[in-house]
């Protein structure tokens, strides 16, 4: 099955704050592991997140959602902070 994946406007923010080497790892997992086939990759989240998924790419975390063909990245950020401004973008494209 072929995925898209459509970014929050935010990403490019996020992106800002990760060192280079980390971008290419983030890079690559997305398109080798998440496009080819999301769900035994990223495992569910739970409580007020339900619904969504994170792929782990070290102490990195890729929020996302699957919805038919379509994956939508919500928040990338280090996994201390990911879930703290997670919540006012979940709300995007829903």
């Amino acid at each position: 099955m072929k995925y898209e994946v459509f970014y929050h406007p935010d990403i490019v923010k996020d992106l800002q704050r990760i060192p280079k080497n980390i971008k290419e790892k983030i890079k690559g997992a997305i398109i080798e592991r998440l496009l080819k086939d999301p769900g035994p990759v990223s495992q569910p989240l739970r409580k007020g997140l339900k619904g969504y998924r994170k792929l782990r790419v070290g102490n990195y975390h890729v929020i996302h959602k699957i919805q038919g063909n379509s994956i939508f990245i919500y928040k990338i950020g280090h996994r201390k902070e990911v879930y703290e401004k997670i919540l006012s973008r979940v709300a995007w494209l829903r």
